[in-house]
């Protein structure tokens, strides 16, 4: 009798099961750190496994027997070296919020990323930690790419993570997200400190995913432009905090956003891999029943919830998205929509925003003036502060300065499909 060929295991699946697998072990045994590097076996035992022997029927379940022998194993050696009778305590399931034993099955809804999530974003640990280590473990992030993300030095970001794992050992907490603890905080005293903390936990929440979300769809290094797999478990989360939380509007507002915006996915690149900057998509390509979804999520949103950032920077990927084509977009409207944006929140990506609206307005000379304030700032020497400036320079005619900083630009970058396009950029001002 033959077999079919083995299924090659799934470098996509295993991302989006990592966080899961590694929720399941904080569950019932804590330990993060013990319990990411047994996750870590588990995906490496998987890769070299499923090729040649096939993916299981239950490749989650696969993953935390696998994950939880690994741990059981090195806790168990621990506790003989140390002998420390309490580690045995340790893996005794203490409440509700605990894992099945390891390989039993789970209903098919349940997924424990999402309770990940809100794990991480603990209230006791520093906000730049509880948003890197989040990346780190649910996001799948390295730490180069963090550091990134956040516009900081990779050495400062793996210390970051550091201190947030030891905080999380040494500190454990409940292992539950703001609506499964919320029943039993209203019997306590001071409801309304904790739900500024359950508040300001959901901020961290959704920064995560938003940055998850930008590194998925333009990819801080590598020889793609886009990791599609990112962006589509960012999506899929985002639409698990809406389910949660439906009447927060930056919840649905970061949805709205992440669907107006990967709704030009299709567009994003040419047949070779190659970027395609917006004004030159074809949006016939764009997706119209996402441009559709994320329309009515943030009119809804603006409509009946207090105002925030993602809210607005939806409202300006709206514009984009309705223009029947470049010429369309409504500039006046987008500038408007920035200069909301850049009081609530005047980081400098913002503010790089803000000028490129300001050119389309009022001619690139004022924009340039406004690019000035950014070199003092955390864009200093980035990639695409100096994309944009010679995007300014190149429609103010100053085509040497204009291919000088394309230049620059473009030996900034990581990113192969960005260099490239830089790089063609200055070359074609040459020409």
């Amino acid at each position: 009798m033959t077999h079919p060929a083995p299924e090659p295991a799934s470098e996509d699946l295993l991302r989006r099961l990592a966080p899961q697998v590694l929720g399941a072990l904080l569950r019932r045994y804590g330990h993060f750190d013990a319990a990411e590097d047994a996750v870590q076996e588990a995906l490496l035992a998987a890769a070299r496994q499923w090729p040649e022997e096939g993916r299981p029927r239950n490749p989650r379940g696969w993953l935390i027997r696998v994950a939880s022998r690994r741990l059981t194993d090195q806790l168990r050696s621990e506790d003989a070296r140390r002998r420390r009778e309490e580690t045995a305590a340790a893996l005794t399931p203490r409440d509700e919020f605990v894992a099945p034993p390891p390989g039993e099955g789970r209903a098919p809804a349940e997924d424990d990323t999402l309770t990940l999530l809100f794990l991480c974003c603990r209230a006791d640990l520093p906000a730049a930690g509880r948003i890197a280590l989040t990346l780190r473990a649910v996001g799948g992030l390295t730490t180069a790419e963090i550091a990134r993300a956040l516009l900081v030095p990779e050495a400062t970001m793996a210390q970051r993570i550091s201190r947030a794992k030891r905080r999380i050992r040494t500190s454990p907490s409940p292992f539950g997200t703001p609506a499964e603890t919320a029943d039993r905080e209203q019997e306590q005293e001071q409801e309304q400190e904790r739900e500024r903390e359950r508040a300001a936990r959901l901020a961290d929440v959704l920064h995560v995913l938003y940055l998850i979300f930008n590194e998925g769809y333009t990819a801080t290094s590598g020889r793609e432009l886009q990791r599609a797999d990112l962006a589509t478990e960012a999506i899929r989360l985002t639409r698990a905090v809406h389910a949660l939380l439906p009447d927060d509007g930056e919840a649905a507002g970061l949805l709205a956003l992440m669907l107006l915006t990967d709704a030009r996915r299709a567009a994003r690149t040419g047949p070779d891999g190659s970027l395609v900057p917006l004004a030159e998509q074809d949006r016939t390509r764009w997706d119209r029943d996402a441009i559709a979804e994320g329309v009515a999520l943030v009119s809804d949103a603006l409509t009946r919830t207090p105002l925030g950032p993602y809210q607005l920077r939806a409202a300006i990927a709206a514009v984009h998205d309705e223009a029947a084509g470049d010429e369309d977009t409504d500039w006046a409207e987008i500038l408007a929509l920035y200069e909301v944006l850049v009081r609530l929140v005047p980081g400098p990506v913002e503010r790089l925003g803000h000028a490129v609206a300001v050119a389309m307005v009022h001619g690139p000379r004022r924009a340039l003036d406004l690019l000035a304030a950014l070199d003092d700032d955390h864009l200093a020497g980035h990639h695409r502060l100096e994309a944009v400036r010679a995007h300014l320079l190149e429609m103010a005619g100053d085509r040497a300065a204009a291919r000088a900083a394309y230049a620059k630009a473009a030996g900034l970058t990581l990113s192969t499909p960005e260099r490239r396009y830089l790089q063609s950029r200055a070359a074609r001002i040459a020409e």
